[in-house]
């Protein structure tokens, strides 16, 4: 069986639009990392919006960007293929045959009698991020530790608002740049390699040949 790949935090780096095939570059200075701790009640949160799905350039993994909806830093989390196709469908009403994972998951909560309420990122220990999935069930707030990809899905599928933790935000909060003039320590980033731009051009055959016109046609 396959190990599971802890979802880490991007260091600085380069990423590319997974549909437009945009170059963006994440800066951000690197803090220490605190123990994992659960997160006290009435700790001050974060509202976050799923800004977009992104590949990394230098392992070509999927990376979740996660935009603060009151301010312009966002959270870079690295996720596996088929978690990031998972968000991926659900955001743009993708209709599947049979239950995915997280449609299933979410039908067991609520034929249990809860209710997902909310998905909170809560903490970041050796560059790899904790969530938790809060549930009501009965007036009971149940916390359920998760990955905060599996947490990211099910929020979009309940249609629950994604938090994280003040700590959090300010230890791996990055600001993206479309065009960065020079990183923190005044150095150019370099432009993309050919082999990077070689890899890209298959990337973007592969999304050309999708038929990406008829998604949602057939809803309702």
């Amino acid at each position: 069986m396959a190990a599971v790949r802890p979802e880490r935090a991007p260091r600085t780096c380069r990423f590319v639009d997974a549909l437009s095939g945009r170059f963006l570059h994440s800066n951000s200075a690197r803090r220490a990392n605190a123990a994992v701790t659960v997160r006290p009640r009435g700790a001050p949160l974060r509202e976050l919006i799923i800004d977009s799905i992104r590949v990394g350039l230098r392992h070509y993994r999927r990376v979740v960007v996660l935009k603060e909806k009151e301010a312009d830093r966002y959270l870079t989390i690295w996720v596996g293929a088929d978690v990031a196709d998972a968000i991926a469908l659900r955001l743009q009403d993708v209709q599947v045959p049979r239950p995915q994972s997280h449609d299933l998951m979410l039908t067991m909560i609520q034929d249990l009698g809860g209710q997902v309420t909310s998905v909170e990122v809560t903490d970041l220990k050796e560059d790899t991020f904790f969530a938790t999935i809060h549930v009501d069930q009965a007036g009971r707030d149940l916390a359920v530790d998760s990955r905060p990809s599996d947490a990211i899905a099910l929020a979009v599928r309940a249609g629950v608002p994604i938090y994280v933790t003040d700590d959090v935000m300010d230890r791996a909060g990055v600001i993206l740049d479309e065009d960065p003039e020079a990183d923190e320590e005044g150095a150019k980033p370099a432009p993309p390699t050919a082999e990077e731009l070689e890899k890209l051009a298959v990337f973007r055959d592969f999304v050309a040949g999708l038929d990406l016109d008829d998604l949602g046609k057939n809803e309702g």
